[in-house]
């Protein structure tokens, strides 16, 4: 059975990827120089993007930027400011009411560690944020991250484990976690 939370490149699974790639980066560089009172037409390329209806509750300010759109599940009342890129080959999940901060990155795929295996494919874990959480300007969640609903996840954090509901976590996170020899 293939593991689905790898995807190895130079397949023909990978070369479909890529395909879808390249047609979302081309919506999203149209989305992205829309006038900003054009709202029918951003909500329009927006599900164009995510591959069904957008809630009509949800508001989603450009520059906005995905590499993948069709794993991203927004919620209702869902408000993600400018300047977010979302990398969803994993799912990112947005519940009810969160709000995101300008400059947020919510990455759900990685490479392996080792120089050997790095090209050779990339790792994908979902990202899910619980009902009216509120990520602050310039946070980065990793991939197989979830944030508990009602947590407040402070401006430059970089969220690299799970996150309790109703909690405040701040600050960067990057530290020395493991050496190896290649």
């Amino acid at each position: 059975m293939p593991d689905l939370n790898r995807l190895y490149v130079r397949t023909p699974e990978w070369a479909r990827v890529a395909e879808r790639i390249e047609h979302v980066t081309t919506l999203t560089s149209r989305l992205n120089v829309l006038p900003f009172d054009d709202k029918v037409t951003r909500a329009a390329l927006l599900s164009e993007i995510i591959g069904k209806p957008v809630p009509e509750s949800v508001t989603v300010y450009p520059p906005f930027y995905t590499d993948h759109g069709l794993r991203i599940e927004f919620g209702e009342h869902v408000f993600v400011n400018q300047s977010c890129t979302f990398l969803d080959q994993g799912g990112i999940y947005l519940g009810d009411g969160v709000l995101i901060g300008p400059k947020t990155n919510l990455i759900s795929s990685d490479h392996p560690l080792t120089m050997p295996e790095r090209s050779d494919f990339i790792t994908r874990a979902p990202i899910t944020i619980g009902a009216n959480a509120w990520l602050g300007a310039d946070v980065t969640v990793l991939p197989g991250v979830t944030i508990g609903h009602g947590a407040v996840v402070g401006a430059g954090s970089v969220v690299t484990k799970d996150v309790p509901p109703n909690t405040l976590v701040t600050g960067p996170a990057a530290r020395t976690r493991k050496h190896w020899n290649d």
